[in-house]
């Protein structure tokens, strides 16, 4: 099957990516767009591109009937959702389906399955997927006694989400109530959907998490590990691949794990496979992301592989080139820019972006939406950028990723920029050693921000 026309179900930085892949495979690219987004690269981008509603998403980005109208209308024959918004919703690929529309993605089934994290759980245990302690959705009462039988520290979790949202680590009994509602009520607004399951947190640990691509012909890709550890209230910051924690031994347990894992499931197209590494080499499936990453330029840079491209053709119904395990060489890091204060917890900071100078140079990669003048709105994510950088070895790759840095020139809002360097700059990044509470405990300690500042 020959796509010519494909619908681009989302916004921002992720829909200018998917725009230019289109493009690039000679595939016309309608966007849509609410009222605020009019004036957005990614619809001057398209060859069209049609306004869904106002600016809140749940009045345009995530209304089903408008967004499959649109591609009717249009006469795409496809739909690719990004990441965020409609991506991992099984109702909008049903609804795909039944307007005889491809969804670029898994099938409808398997995000069901996968996109309940209880359901998930299950699927996963049953294919001999290492998992976290847990449990499975409970209310408040529940959570209580649930927590005690796990030992804290705890983690709560949504059963319908991803991305950090409706997630909070639990310390201690008496935290835990107020964390169940605020958690709870932020996973409704977010997911539409309010349920909380429990975790046993690992204390220390990494976040790693395996690329893989999948064929409708039941041959399975994997591009290594992503190294995911360094985040703000469970949001990555700082991704690298490879993972400096990673033996060659153990990278070849976990791919061989997320493989497996794909095939139990019929897994289709491109997806996450997410696991917590423990110190001691352990590690336990968390999530599947069952759509393109955020992160995904690493795994392009060390892999050579375009995943968008890949993402298209195998929904087109073309078999993967190659099975297996990916070739891959070299080191790669991405720095989220994310219209953000560091100052003040990293809270959102829409406004006008005065000056925009993205950094240039051999090894560089900047995906954005943004150029000089465009306003950052407050209904969405805050991802402005993200500065993606290739070297042979790590150490070039950190020198190259703080020259960008220190040239990437953005005014009118603060960003994470000047909070990613200092944690680059430090001490136990430079060496490797580094888990998921590094940037709070890092941001925490003056002694640790004077030192990266020198």
């Amino acid at each position: 099957m020959r796509f010519n026309r494909v619908l681009v179900a989302n916004r921002g930085e992720v829909a200018v990516r998917v725009i230019r892949a289109l493009h690039e495979l000679d595939i016309e690219a309608v966007t849509v767009y609410s009222t605020v987004d009019e004036e957005s690269l990614h619809v001057r981008l398209a060859d069209r591109a049609v306004c869904v509603g106002p600016p809140p998403a749940p009045e345009s980005y995530l209304r089903i009937p408008s967004i499959v109208a649109a591609a009717n209308t249009t006469g795409c024959q496809a739909v690719h959702p990004g990441w965020g918004f409609l991506a991992e919703n099984p109702a909008f690929a049903e609804a795909c389906a039944d307007n005889d529309l491809v969804f670029i993605g898994p099938s409808p089934d398997v995000l069901a399955k996968m996109g309940d994290k209880a359901s998930a759980r299950g699927e996963m245990g049953a294919a001999g997927v290492p998992l976290v302690p847990g449990t499975p959705p409970l209310d408040a009462a529940e959570a209580a006694s649930s927590a005690d039988e796990l030992g804290f520290p705890v983690l709560l979790k949504a059963a319908a989400g991803g991305g950090g949202k409706g997630m909070r680590l639990v310390r201690a009994p008496e935290e835990l109530g107020g964390a169940f509602s605020t958690a709870s009520a932020e996973a409704e607004a977010s997911f539409g959907d309010g349920r909380l399951y429990l975790e046993k947190a690992i204390v220390p640990a990494r976040h790693v998490e395996i690329q893989v691509l999948a064929d409708a012909q039941g041959g399975v890709l994997t591009l290594g590990e992503r190294e995911c550890s360094i985040q703000r209230r469970h949001q990555k910051l700082i991704e690298e691949a490879p993972s400096p924690a990673l033996t060659p031994e153990l990278r070849e347990e976990m791919e061989s794990t997320a493989e497996r894992a794909a095939r139990a499931i019929g897994y289709t197209n491109a997806g996450t496979f997410e696991f917590i590494l423990g110190a001691d080499g352990s590690f336990y499936f968390i999530e599947l992301n069952a759509r393109l990453q955020v992160e995904h330029p690493v795994s392009e840079l060390v892999s050579g592989i375009d995943l968008v491209h890949e993402q298209v053709r195998i929904a087109a119904g073309e078999p993967l080139e190659r099975t297996g395990r990916a070739e891959r060489r070299g080191h790669a890091l991405e720095v989220r820019v994310n219209a953000e204060d560091p100052d003040r917890g990293f809270l959102p900071a829409p406004g006008t972006v005065t000056r925009f100078r993205p950094p240039l140079g051999p090894g560089v990669r900047v995906d954005t939406y943004l150029d000089e003048g465009s306003a950052v709105p407050p209904y969405y994510d805050s991802l402005l950028a993200k500065v993606i950088v290739w070297a042979p070895d790590r150490e070039g790759a950190l020198a190259r990723s703080l020259r960008a840095l220190n040239e990437f020139e953005v005014s009118g809002i603060p960003t994470t920029i000047g909070a990613a360097a200092q944690v680059i700059r430090s001490e136990g990044f430079a060496r490797g050693d580094y888990s998921t509470s590094y940037l709070e405990d890092f941001v925490g300690a003056p002694s640790a921000l004077a030192e990266a500042e020198a």
